[in-house]
C-alpha cells in the first residue's frame, strides 16, 4: 500500500452504516475531484464558442411538445432540453448539462475502479482515461441523448458491481432504478443490460439466486413501461427509425468496418493498451469475480454490429474496460510516467478533435474526422438569410424545412431575427406534429432539397438563394447545397402531400 493510499483511508474511512461500500477500497476523492474540475474548465472555456447544435434545437422543440415517447428518442432529454432552454443563456444550460453528465462518467469510472478493488492510482488513472477519452469528450461538447446515455451506462455498470459486491437487495433496487431512468434516455441501454444477464449467466450464477437482480429488472421495466406503450401506439417508430439509421451507414457490414474506429479513434491510440489491459485482467484469475463485465462487452459489441448500430454506440463500456485495466496497470506498477504521458497525449486529441478549440476554417478541414463542431456554427446566419428571403411574403405564409435542424433554428433563433412564422417540416418527430389545415399555396421550402424533388408537390419552384456560410466554410448545410426555394401551384393539400413529405433519418 502506497502513502497516497493510506493517506486517502485516513481521510475518507468507510461509513459505519453504509454496508454497501464495505469490502471496497475508499475513493481518492482529492485526484479523481482535480481531474473532474480540469475536464470541467476546459469544457466551459469553449461550451459557447460557436452556438447551438442541430440535435439541441430539435430537443427543445421535442420538449415543448412533451409525450411519453419521439420516434428517435425516449422523453427525457427533451424534457431536459426544454426546462433548460427556458432559462436564461440561451444554449449555455444546455451545455452546462452536458459537462455535467461528462464529469459524472469521470467521477464515476474511479468508482468502478475501486469496485474493482483499485485504490489512489487505479482510480485516479480510470477517471483521467474517461477525462481524455475522444468519444466521451466529443459527446459532451454539446447536450443530447448521447452523454445522457454515456452517463447511464457508466452509473449502471458501477451500480451493478456494487449490488454483485454487497449482495443487498437495495443495492439491486437503486441498480433497477438507474436502469429504468437510462431507459428513458435512450433505448441503447437494453443492448447493455442484455450483456449484463448473459455475462451473470455465465459467470455470476450465485447472484441471480437471490431476488435482487430479478427484482432490478422488474423496477426497470416499469418505468420503461410508458415509452414501450408509447412506441407500440406509433407502430414501433423507434425500432423503424433503428433500421433506417443501419440501413444509411450499410447494415451489419458497415457497423463491422467501423469497430476499428471504435477502438482505436474513438477511444484514444494512446489509452489503447488501457483496455487491453482491462480485457487481460479480467480474463485472469484477479479479475475472475468480475469477468461479467468482459461478457458484456463482448455482447454489447456484438449486438451493436448484428443490427447495423452506429459506432459511438457501444463506446461507454470503455470505461468499465478502463477501470479493469487500471487494476492491472497498479498491480504490476510500471514506470509511473507511461500513463500520465498517456492519458496528456489522449486528451490533447481529444480537445483538438471533440472541441470546438480550433478556428472555423481548421474546424471544417477537420470535418472528414469530426463534423460536430461545425454543426454548431453559424445557425444565426442561416436564419437570417431565411428572415430576408420570407420578409416579402404575407404574414401567415409557413415555412417549411427539409430537415429538424433547419426547422429548430428558425424556431428557436427567428424571433430574434423578426421571423415569426409557423415551421413545418416532415423530418423525424415533426412528421407526428403535421400536417396542417389547407392548402400550400405560397411556402418558401428551406434545406437539403433540389428543384426536382419539389416538383413533386409543387408545379412552380424556384430556387431564390443557396444558404452560404462567409470565408468558403463548410458545414452540412453547405455540403448539400441547402437552398431557399419559394414554391407555388401546389399539387394537393398539405394532408395529400404529407406522406411523401415525411421522413426518418
Amino acid at each position: 500500500m502506497t502513502e497516497g493510499d493510506r493517506a486517502d483511508i485516513a481521510e475518507n474511512p468507510v461509513p459505519p452504516g453504509r454496508s454497501e461500500d464495505r469490502g471496497r477500497p475508499p475513493i481518492a476523492r482529492r485526484p479523481v475531484f482535480v481531474i473532474a474540475a480540469v475536464a470541467a474548465i476546459v469544457h466551459l472555456l469553449v461550451a459557447t464558442r460557436f452556438g447551438w447544435h442541430r440535435d439541441e434545437f430539435y430537443y427543445v422543440l421535442c420538449g415543448r411538445h412533451p409525450d411519453w415517447g419521439y420516434v428517435d428518442q425516449p422523453p427525457l432529454a427533451p424534457l431536459l432540453a426544454r426546462l433548460a432552454a427556458e432559462l436564461p443563456g440561451g444554449v449555455l444550460p444546455l451545455r452546462l448539462l452536458a459537462i455535467a453528465a461528462q464529469i459524472g462518467c469521470v467521477l464515476l469510472a474511479s468508482v468502478l475502479a475501486a469496485e474493482f478493488g483499485g485504490r489512489r492510482r487505479a482510480q485516479t488513472l480510470a477517471a483521467a482515461a474517461v477525462a481524455a477519452c475522444p468519444v466521451f469528450v466529443a459527446a459532451s461538447m454539446l447536450f443530447g441523448t448521447t452523454v445522457l446515455d454515456q452517463l447511464s451506462w457508466v452509473a449502471v455498470l458501477v451500480l451493478t458491481a456494487r449490488a454483485l459486491r454487497s449482495g443487498t437487495t437495495r443495492a439491486w433496487l437503486t441498480a433497477g432504478l438507474v436502469a429504468g431512468i437510462g431507459l428513458q434516455t435512450k433505448d441503447t441501454l437494453a443492448v447493455l443490460l442484455i450483456g449484463i444477464v448473459v455475462g451473470l449467466l455465465a459467470f455470476r450464477r450465485d447472484a441471480l439466486r437471490g431476488r435482487g437482480p430479478w427484482l432490478a429488472g422488474v423496477l426497470a421495466i416499469l418505468i420503461a413501461v410508458p415509452n414501450i406503450i408509447w412506441d407500440a401506439r406509433h407502430q414501433w417508430a423507434n425500432l423503424h427509425m433503428a433500421q433506417a439509421l443501419a440501413d444509411q451507414q450499410g447494415g451489419p457490414l458497415g457497423a463491422l468496418t467501423q469497430i476499428p474506429t471504435l477502438v482505436s479513434l474513438l477511444a484514444g491510440p494512446p489509452l489503447i493498451a488501457l483496455w487491453y489491459s482491462g480485457v487481460r485482467h479480467l480474463i485472469s484469475h484477479d479479475g475472475r469475480e468480475h469477468r461479467w463485465l468482459l461478457a458484456a462487452s463482448v455482447v454489447v459489441l456484438l449486438l451493436f454490429t448484428v443490427s447495423g448500430g452506429k459506432v459511438y454506440y457501444a463506446a461507454p463500456v470503455l470505461a468499465g474496460l478502463f477501470a479493469a485495466g487500471a487494476v492491472r496497470v497498479e498491480g504490476l506498477a510500471p514506470k509511473r510516467w507511461r500513463w500520465p504521458l498517456a492519458v496528456a497525449v489522449s486528451a490533447l486529441l481529444a480537445i483538438v478533435i471533440g472541441l470546438p478549440v480550433l478556428p472555423p476554417r481548421a474546424e471544417t478541414a477537420l470535418r472528414p474526422v469530426d463534423p460536430q463542431a461545425m454543426e454548431t456554427y453559424g445557425w444565426p446566419g442561416f436564419v437570417d438569410q431565411i428572415a430576408r428571403a420570407a420578409a416579402p411574403l404575407p404574414a401567415e405564409v409557413p415555412i417549411f424545412a427539409s430537415n429538424y435542424g433547419e426547422a429548430g433554428a428558425v424556431s428557436i433563433l427567428g424571433p430574434a431575427a423578426g421571423l415569426h412564422r409557423t415551421v413545418l417540416s416532415g423530418h423525424n418527430n415533426y412528421l407526428l406534429w403535421g400536417p396542417p389545415p389547407g392548402t400550400p399555396d405560397t411556402v418558401p421550402c428551406v434545406g437539403q432539397w433540389n428543384t426536382t424533388y419539389l416538383h413533386r408537390f409543387w408545379s412552380q419552384v424556384i430556387e431564390i438563394a443557396p444558404l452560404t456560410l462567409p470565408d468558403g466554410l463548410t458545414d452540412q448545410e453547405t455540403a448539400q447545397h441547402a437552398a431557399i426555394y419559394l414554391c407555388t401551384q401546389p399539387l394537393g393539400t398539405w394532408a395529400q402531400l404529407w406522406p411523401g413529405l415525411r421522413h426518418l433519418d
